[in-house]
């Protein structure tokens, strides 16, 4: 349906001139020592978008730093969004996480960690819940190139593919795993391989 496709798409132009805007601003404060930590999506924008866009509100989002947007796609009041941002007295998490570690039970999003790729079998384990309780339900594990040399990333996608778990893992090659560039990550000729 063309009219549908039109409708998305402007969807998500709209969606990522906000976080765009957002980044901007959100940055501009870090950078004054307002806020204590923000990671930027710009640039990465457009798959975390797509994907709120195309995930039913049962469906689970476990993601790693650029992801939190999706919050936002699958409705998520932007004054509370900024409140986590700052972890100040609007926040719904009460400050008890670290800045920009975005999440909430009302769109199924959970923190992610600053840890690398540990968000992945939690993911697979949830997906696996789902599947034993019966539930149509679909969960996200989303993660950077880096992560795709960290250990949990192996044990999550072998169990995920061992149990057939409802998970979907999501790899956002930026092409440099915080110093490291994507040709020492892998010997593998695509991440999609390993």
């Amino acid at each position: 349906d063309p009219f549908l496709a039109k409708e998305l798409l402007l969807a998500m132009y709209e969606q990522m001139l906000r976080i765009r805007r957002i980044d901007e601003r959100m940055l501009g404060k870090q950078r004054q020592g307002k806020v204590g930590f923000y990671g930027t999506i710009t640039g990465q924008e457009a798959t975390p978008i797509a994907t709120g866009l195309a995930l039913e509100p049962r469906d689970w989002v476990f993601p790693a730093l650029r992801e939190a947007c999706i919050m936002l796609v699958r409705g998520f009041p932007l004054e509370k969004y900024v409140a986590q941002i700052f972890g100040n007295a609007h926040d719904n998490l009460k400050g008890r996480m670290q800045p920009s570690h975005m999440s909430s039970r009302s769109v199924n999003q959970v923190s992610w960690s600053s840890c690398i790729g540990t968000q992945l079998p939690h993911a697979v384990g949830a997906a696996w819940a789902a599947k034993l309780k019966g539930d149509d339900t679909v969960v996200l594990g989303f993660m950077g190139d880096g992560a795709t040399s960290e250990p949990d990333f192996h044990s999550a996608m072998t169990f995920a593919g061992v149990f057939r778990a409802p998970c979907v893992m999501i790899c956002q090659n930026n092409h440099w795993a915080i110093s490291v560039p994507a040709a020492r990550q892998t010997a593998s000729q695509t991440f999609a391989v390993k």
